[in-house]
């Protein structure tokens, strides 16, 4: 008779899951923390990183620039970008939430609320107003929301392509109309077509070649991507803190700042969400609408940055309004987002 052998009782085993700690769960990752870090060694160490510096940083980063936008280009499918060609009325809700209703919303408080004091910061929020969406996370955020997820990567995609033209221009006509310097719109949009445009469709040529190769390797390509951003941020605010150029502003005007991106942002996702209802789009196109409509691109901020502020020294005060819109939204729209999907899963289980 075989002896059997005693088996030991199973112990109840702790979950292998990482854990995900509060800050992750709220939209603040590692990127922004590296963020931070970016502006903290600039302020700590100006001199290695500022124009004609140590460093090559400003060769870096501008090929640097056009490389993020081929390898975008070479993700972009044509066959995925005519497939959502159909939902016109929901492009339509995000292109002008995007392009019109933000700039015209910040254009008014400008002519409202302005000061002689603040104008650069003025010029940072507007800038912000005249970006395109955000693609990555606004697909993220419609995804979880359970929203049309093939909309949001046409809406992203094409709203990045439009911003090449729509970003320069409204910037041209706010800084003729405020006490900011004038900017050479010619220059500056063939400038942005040569470092951006022209890469995007070089790699749209390619991606039936090599899409599927870029696809696999899209985890490498966007640390890539947010390696050339922190050599643009740090560069960026390496100019202005030894310059002092933050010398002027206190605390509780940056406090202000934030609060006001905050109210920015909850302002259009209201006014889309209405604006979406009314037009009876069904759930998860509203979703979409709102998610993309109210995103705007730290990426194309930072990068566009180069070309439209050609004066180093003013760039890390125009992006802070930017980089405090990219930290928030990205909190508010993860728990958003989340709370939406709950939502559905609780209505599913009632239905």
């Amino acid at each position: 008779m075989r002896s059997e052998v005693p088996v030991p009782p199973l112990v109840p085993q702790k979950e292998n899951k990482p854990r995900i700690g509060f800050l992750k769960r709220i939209g603040l990752d590692a990127f922004l923390l590296a963020l931070l870090a970016m502006i903290l060694l600039a302020y700590l160490w100006p001199e290695l990183g500022e124009e004609n510096g140590p460093l090559p940083l400003e060769e870096i980063t501008t090929y640097g620039v056009s490389l993020i936008f081929f390898f975008y280009g070479l993700r972009l499918s044509p066959t995925k970008l005519k497939a959502g060609l159909s939902d016109w009325r929901l492009h339509l809700v995000v292109q002008l939430s995007t392009f019109l209703l933000f700039p015209l919303l910040v254009y008014a408080a400008n002519l409202l609320l302005a000061d002689q004091e603040n104008q650069l910061l003025w010029l940072g929020v507007f800038y912000v107003a005249a970006l395109p969406s955000t693609v990555s996370s606004s697909v993220v955020m419609v995804s979880i929301a359970g929203g049309n997820i093939p909309s949001a990567i046409f809406n992203a995609s094409i709203s990045s392509l439009i911003g090449v033209f729509m970003t320069p221009l409204w910037m041209g006509l706010f800084m003729r109309t405020s006490s900011a310097a004038e900017m050479d719109l010619g220059s500056i949009i063939f400038k942005l077509m040569l470092q951006v445009l022209l890469p995007v469709s070089l790699g749209v040529l390619l991606n039936k070649r090599f899409g599927a190769f870029a696809e696999q390797r899209k985890g490498r390509l966007r640390l890539f991507d947010q390696t050339i951003i922190l050599l643009i941020v740090y560069s960026s605010f390496c100019d202005s803190f030894a310059r002092e150029m933050f010398k002027g502003y206190s605390a509780a005007q940056l406090l202000l700042l934030g609060g006001a991106m905050v109210a920015l942002f909850f302002l259009v996702f209201g006014m889309i969400h209405v604006l979406s209802t009314a037009l009876g789009f069904s759930r998860e196109n509203r979703i979409t609408a709102i998610f993309c409509g109210s995103k705007k691109s730290l990426v194309h901020g930072t990068v566009m940055s180069k070309v439209i502020f050609p004066d180093a020294n003013i760039v890390g005060i125009i992006l802070l309004p930017l980089m405090l819109y990219h930290a928030l939204q990205l909190i508010a729209a993860s728990v958003l987002a989340q709370r939406m999907a709950r939502r559905a899963g609780a209505s599913k289980e009632n239905g």
